[in-house]
């Protein structure tokens, strides 16, 4: 990886978003093509080398480029042909007065943590999409759309994340205003090193609806209509699964959560067999994912998790923490919790990362994994069980159907949804997160009282 977030584009991915460029739609001289953030200008190369290979102009290619060493690199490399232009600039701070008939990139792919704080507020005020945990390629796809002409084409190679994050709703709410001709999801190992679950996107910036062309990953291409399309567009793009199911797993629920983050679980999760008389007061039955590995719903916890919070969720005072308080008060423990992000925001030191809502949590209530295969749901009726943060906890306001609600949870439409709406991880796994599960369709018997 050089410079800001840039990643080198395999050569047969390039070469293949060049021709989709140009598909049907053949370069005037007259045209202007920008290549944002060229890198070492492997588009443009591309460009000009299907112009020549299929008997086009060679339109006018711009390339923009922020860091020094590669804007050089591409400058050198075009230095002897007239019809490119690099210049070494911020593409999301240039100004609109320029448009292109055609625009293709590879945007940079930097979460808003390596963003300081000053590029942040500018971003902000200069972009819709600048919000909530914005990642830069947002950005770039905006800025894109400012800057297409009336019936150019813009192609794009991005995580396809944009398609399901509520942060990338403000640019989707843009792209549905356009032609989105095609979104081809490439392999997860695109970019080598790299798990993106990149997407090829093909926009026109014209305002006449068109069915859009979907390529999976596995399966025929479909067509699919996401014009003023509102919300997450994967459940469509995946085949809309239909359901006449009027209710949502939100509201037969007291609460759906993510497992408790202590910041520290190398200090507060103790093997439960080993674990000194003197902590047992403070000390809770405790699960990962990672230990959510059998196929039946039987949960078993060989881990203890040591709390220091009394049941309404109160931090309890150090002095009284017994035994508990002379295993904190060693000091390379304390002053690994010292070191926690949490600690540093005015948390006392020896608090969790989040505080546990004690009272829902020690509940009868269903489990699941945060990353896994395909969904799976696991029972802990006695609701003695403390998950941690890599585990999803559903409590269910009627406790009397809870195994119904867990039944319902492991059926075929229950797995289908939730494949169909959640976020891609490595190895083709599954993201499950609270916001999707609140929303998983739900039938009437589990809803009536």
């Amino acid at each position: 990886m050089n410079g800001k977030g840039h990643v080198r584009t395999p050569n047969i991915i390039v070469e293949h978003m060049v021709a989709k460029l140009f598909e049907k739609k053949p370069p005037m001289p007259s045209d202007r093509v920008l290549d944002a953030g060229c890198g070492q200008g492997e588009f443009i190369e591309a460009i000009i080398s299907y112009c020549r290979k299929n008997d086009y102009p060679v339109p006018r290619i711009f390339g923009f480029e922020l860091d020094k060493e590669l804007a050089s690199i591409s400058r050198k490399k075009f230095l002897n042909v007239p019809d490119v232009i690099i210049e070494e600039r911020d593409f999301l701070t240039i100004s609109s007065d320029l448009l292109f008939q055609y625009i293709i990139s590879n945007p940079p792919y930097v979460s808003i943590t390596k963003i300081s704080e000053e590029e942040k507020e500018l971003y902000k005020k200069l972009f819709t999409t600048a919000i909530g945990r914005f990642d830069f390629y947002l950005l770039f796809f905006e800025k894109a759309i400012e800057l297409l002409a009336e019936n150019g084409r813009l192609v794009f190679i991005s995580p396809e994340k944009f398609m399901y994050v509520q942060t990338a709703e403000p640019l989707r709410r843009k792209i549905a205003e356009m032609q989105v001709k095609e979104i081809e999801f490439l392999n997860e190992d695109t970019f080598s090193g790299l798990v993106t679950y990149p997407t090829i996107t093909i926009i026109e910036k014209s305002a006449i609806p068109v069915a859009t062309v979907v390529t999976p990953r596995d399966g025929p291409r479909k067509s699919v209509l996401l014009t003023k399309l509102e919300g997450r567009w994967l459940p469509i793009l995946n085949g809309n699964l239909k359901t006449a199911f009027t209710h949502t797993l939100e509201d037969i629920c007291l609460r759906i959560s993510c497992g408790v983050a202590t910041g520290a679980d190398e200090i507060f999760v103790k093997a439960t067999d080993s674990l000194e008389s003197g902590l047992k007061e403070f000390a809770y039955p405790t699960i990962s994912g990672r230990e959510l590995t059998n196929q039946k719903t039987i949960l078993k916890s060989s881990c203890s998790l040591l709390v220091p919070y009394d049941e309404n969720s109160n931090l309890i005072p150090f002095e009284e923490l017994g035994t508990l308080k002379d295993y904190l008060s060693k000091p390379e423990v304390m002053e690994r919790l010292k070191n926690r992000t949490c600690c540093k925001k005015k948390k006392p030191w020896y608090s969790f990362h989040e505080n546990p809502p004690m009272n829902d949590i020690l509940r009868s209530k269903i489990l699941c994994k945060d990353l896994a295969p395909k969904p799976n749901f696991w029972l802990d009726k006695e609701g003695c069980i403390i998950p941690r943060h890599s585990v999803y906890y559903i409590i269910p306001k009627n406790q009397i159907k809870i195994e119904e609600m867990l039944d319902y949870l492991k059926s075929d439409f229950a797995n289908e949804w939730l494949i169909q709406n959640c976020q891609r991880a490595s190895n083709n796994f599954i993201r499950l997160q609270s916001h999707i599960l609140k929303k998983l369709p739900i039938p009437e018997r589990l809803y009536s009282s």
